[in-house]
C-alpha cells in the first residue's frame, strides 16, 4: 500500500486526478487508486507489483515536474518578487520555460546545474517509495527538495533579470521609433553591407565614408541618448532617416540587425550577403556601356 498525504486538498485533488493516467483500476493487477477525505490519496492491492511501483514514482516525478513547479514559480514571483499581475507573470515565465527547454542558448550556460538537480528528485523519490509507504507531501517537499527549490530561485531571478532587460530594450526601440516621426528624410535609400563592419552607400551605390556620416548625425541624439545610441550605425541612420535600407547580411537574425528591423519596420528589406556585390557589378556594366556605346 502507498499513502500520501497532502495538507492541501487541491493538490490532493490534482494529484490523484494525475495518477488516474497512471494507476486506474485494472482487474488483472488488482489495483485500486482511493482518494480519502479529499486530502489523501492511496494506492491498494497490487502495490507490491514492480511495474505498479515503477509507474507510482513516474507519475509522482512528473506531478512534481510538471505540475507542481509552474505553481512553485508562479509563488516566487509573487511571494518574493512581487509580481502579482497574470500577464507579467506569463511573461517572466515564458522566458523561464524558453531557457528549460533548450531555446536560449545564451542564458542556458547559467543553468549547468540542472541534470544534477533533477538527478536529487529521482534520489529523493527512491528513498521514500518503499513497501507500504506512507508520508506527507508537504514535508517531502520541505525536507527534501530544498535545493530544488533553491535552483528554482535562481531560475525565475534569471528569468526576471532577461525579462526587465526586453521591457528597457522595447522602451529603447519605442524612444527611437518617436525620434523619427515626422522626420524629414536625407535620403530615399541607404544600402548597409554587414561583414565585419558596416558599410554604408547612397542611392548610386557609392560608398559613403565615416567622415561624411558623422557630419549628418542629429547631435540631438547624442546629447539626449547618449547610452543607447551607437554612434557608427543606429545615430546615422535615424539622423538620415531613409525611405528605404536595404540590409545585405550573412545573418539576419544578428542583434544589430534585428534592432535596425524593429526601429525602422516597414523600411526595412533584408537581402542576402552577395546580393549587393551583384548589384554593383550590373550598375558598373551599365555606366560601362554609357560612356563607350
Amino acid at each position: 500500500m502507498a499513502e500520501i498525504i497532502f495538507q492541501s486538498k487541491q493538490d490532493a485533488q490534482s494529484f490523484y486526478n494525475h495518477l488516474l493516467k497512471y494507476l486506474s483500476y485494472n482487474h488483472e493487477k488488482e489495483t485500486i487508486l482511493l482518494l480519502e477525505d479529499r486530502h489523501i490519496v492511496k494506492v491498494l492491492d497490487g502495490f507490491t507489483s514492480v511495474d505498479i511501483f515503477e509507474l507510482l514514482k513516474t507519475a509522482f516525478y512528473d506531478f512534481i515536474m510538471n505540475t507542481k513547479r509552474n505553481d512553485w514559480f508562479r509563488e516566487i514571483l509573487k511571494n518574493k518578487y512581487y509580481y502579482e499581475d497574470l500577464e507579467e507573470q506569463e511573461q517572466i515565465l515564458e522566458i523561464l520555460y524558453s531557457v528549460l527547454e533548450g531555446q536560449r542558448e545564451d542564458l542556458a550556460v547559467f543553468l549547468k546545474e540542472t541534470n544534477g538537480e533533477l538527478n536529487i528528485i529521482k534520489a529523493a523519490i527512491d528513498h521514500i517509495f518503499q513497501d507500504n509507504v506512507s508520508f506527507s507531501f508537504d514535508s517531502f517537499i520541505k525536507f527534501r527538495l530544498r535545493s530544488y527549490f533553491q535552483m528554482l530561485e535562481r531560475y525565475v531571478e534569471l528569468a526576471i533579470d532577461e525579462y526587465k532587460m526586453e521591457q528597457e530594450y522595447q522602451m529603447f526601440v519605442q524612444m527611437l521609433r518617436d525620434f523619427l516621426i515626422n522626420r524629414e528624410p536625407k535620403m530615399e535609400a541607404l544600402h548597409l553591407l554587414f561583414n565585419e563592419e558596416i558599410t554604408f552607400y547612397n542611392e548610386q551605390f557609392v560608398e559613403l565614408k565615416r567622415g561624411e556620416l558623422t557630419k549628418m548625425i542629429d547631435r540631438k541624439l547624442l546629447v539626449n541618448h547618449p547610452v543607447y545610441v551607437d554612434s557608427a550605425s543606429i545615430a546615422p541612420l535615424l539622423s538620415i532617416a531613409p525611405t528605404s535600407i536595404f540590409i545585405y547580411t550573412k545573418d539576419p537574425e544578428e542583434p544589430l540587425v534585428r534592432t535596425i528591423k524593429n526601429i525602422f519596420e516597414e523600411r526595412v528589406t533584408i537581402k542576402t550577403f552577395d546580393a549587393l556585390r551583384e548589384i554593383k557589378k550590373g550598375a558598373e556594366k551599365y555606366d560601362s556601356a554609357e560612356y563607350h556605346p
